[in-house]
């Protein structure tokens, strides 16, 4: 698995395998490993619990009424994305990357079920969300421009991942005003992340 922006993996590393001894030692081993098989034989252990299955996506959620898909971002630098929407679902991924743009794609209680830039989806906790509009910057270099139009100066040349907040987006319109740290310009929705096609944020 390859890491998603602003994330690392949570998945546990491998335990190292011990070195094998030679003569009695080794043969001292295997007789442990045998009697400690023999008296573990009879433990049940609790199976860990499975992601449950996705049901059919609504078009509105089930607790807040709001439409679905919609965007949000990461109000925190410490987010657990977890297979299932209870703390005793594992964590998948964890984000360290506060306003990460995401979207909101499912409901249950205090949990969302959020897409990431990559397509990645799992479980946050609603308090770990914020309503504030941000964008991701996607393909290569990207000029914020001084106007909503083609050959307009440039303000700023923006890398890939950079982040940035969304200031209005007409209807319609293939530009959306946006701001990163100092910098306030335009940029097309097409080179963004974070606002669909033919959404207005005012």
């Amino acid at each position: 698995m390859q890491p998603r922006p602003g994330s690392t993996s949570a998945q546990r590393p491998a335990a190292g395998q011990a070195p094998v001894g030679q003569g009695r030692r080794a043969a001292g081993a295997a007789a442990g490993a045998a009697a400690g098989a023999a008296a573990t034989a009879g433990v049940v252990r609790p199976p860990e619990p499975v992601a449950p299955p996705t049901p059919p996506r609504p078009s509105v959620g089930d607790v807040t009424g709001l439409p679905l898909p919609r965007f949000a971002a990461l109000g925190s630098s410490q987010v657990n994305m977890r297979i299932g929407p209870d703390l005793r679902y594992r964590v998948e991924w964890t984000y360290q990357r506060r306003d990460l743009p995401v979207q909101i794609v499912g409901e249950h209680q205090i949990w969302r079920r959020i897409r990431d830039p990559e397509g990645t989806e799992g479980w946050v906790q609603r308090p770990l969300l914020s309503a504030r509009r941000t964008f991701l910057v996607q393909g290569g270099e990207r000029l914020l421009r001084r106007r909503p139009e083609e050959g307009a100066p440039a303000v700023a040349r923006l890398q890939p991942g950079v982040i940035g907040t969304l200031r209005q987006c007409e209807a319609g319109s293939p530009w959306c005003e946006v701001r990163v740290a100092d910098h306030r310009g335009y940029i097309k929705r097409s080179e963004i992340w974070g606002v669909t096609p033919d959404e207005a944020i005012n």
